[in-house]
């Protein structure tokens, strides 16, 4: 891993009428626009999804990592994240979410260190701990014997 700080450039664009496009270098360009909820189509990414799914990603992430760096034996996780957007003393930001973790382990696997490690994910992603959002982890380990 690189030393702090870490610095990531985005950059925006439009036209009077469309999507944003979104790009950085060496990625492909994505296209984001606003959510059915603010009158946009409904059926691509927005930023309001792009944020959540970037909480879902770092969570799996994270918990890769960890599962790595303690010898943690697993075959398959998914997490799907429900975040509220409300309006708090004028302001309209996310205030909670709650993450929904399954994970998949062999039957010998300790279920207690699997639990383990998917709350030290969520206590380690960087995204959610940027967030004034509050977050909830359900974790189910599924053990495959």
């Amino acid at each position: 891993m690189q030393a702090y700080p870490h610095i990531y450039r985005v950059a925006g664009s439009a036209e009077l009428e469309g999507a944003v496009t979104l790009t950085s270098a060496g990625l492909d360009a994505i296209e984001s626009w606003p959510p059915a909820e603010f009158g946009g189509p409904g059926d691509a990414w927005s930023p309001e999804t792009l944020l959540v799914g970037a909480i879902a990603d770092c969570f799996v992430l994270s918990f890769r990592a960890i599962a790595r760096a303690s010898g943690l034996t697993w075959t398959r996780v998914q997490c799907s994240v429900d975040a509220k957007l409300d309006r708090v003393d004028g302001v309209t930001r996310f205030t909670d979410y709650i993450l929904n973790a399954d994970l998949h382990v062999p039957a010998d696997t300790d279920i207690e260190a699997a639990q383990k490690a998917l709350h030290k994910a969520k206590r380690s992603c960087l995204i959610s701990n940027s967030l004034l959002a509050e977050g909830e982890l359900i974790a189910v380990v599924h053990n495959e014997g």
